[in-house]
C-alpha cells in the first residue's frame, strides 16, 4: 500500500529533475523565457538616482532655468520608454503646468539637467500632464 503512494512522488521528482536539468525554467509546468544581461555595476553605480533628480532645476542650452523635474514615469508597457514630468511656470507652486517629455531628450551635464532646445514658452505650449488617480 505504501509503495503505491510513493510512486507518484518518485515519478514527479524524476520528471522535475529531468526538466530542470536542461537549463530551462518552468512555472506551473510551462516553460518560461528568462533572459539575463550582464551589467557593469561599477559604471551603473556612478549614474543618477531618480530620487536625487526629483526637484532638480531644468535648464536650456542658454543656461536659463525653464522648469523643475517633478517626476519620472516608466510607461506601463515598457515599450514607450521613460518620461520626465517637468513643472513649468507658476510661482511658489501656484499655477504650475506639468508636461511630459521623453527622458532621452534630457542631458545631464555637470550635474545639471538640460533640455537643450527648449524654452519656458515652448514647454508651456505642450499638453498638460495629469497624474492618473491612484
Amino acid at each position: 500500500m505504501r509503495r503505491l503512494h510513493l510512486k507518484p512522488l518518485v515519478v514527479s521528482a524524476l520528471l522535475l529533475g529531468t526538466l530542470t536539468g536542461y537549463g530551462h525554467a518552468y512555472a506551473q509546468g510551462a516553460p518560461q523565457a528568462i533572459t539575463e544581461k550582464r551589467t557593469d555595476v561599477v559604471q551603473l553605480a556612478s549614474g543618477y538616482r531618480a530620487s536625487k533628480l526629483s526637484g532638480a532645476d531644468v535648464y536650456n542650452r542658454n543656461k536659463d532655468t525653464i522648469g523643475t523635474l517633478d517626476d519620472l514615469i516608466v510607461s506601463p508597457s515598457g515599450d514607450r520608454g521613460t518620461y520626465a514630468i517637468l513643472s513649468v511656470g507658476g510661482f511658489l507652486g501656484m499655477g504650475k503646468h506639468l508636461v511630459a517629455v521623453p527622458f532621452n531628450d534630457l542631458q545631464i551635464d555637470n550635474r545639471r539637467v538640460v533640455l537643450p532646445g527648449a524654452t519656458k514658452k515652448s514647454l508651456e505650449t505642450l499638453p498638460e500632464f495629469k497624474y492618473a488617480p491612484d
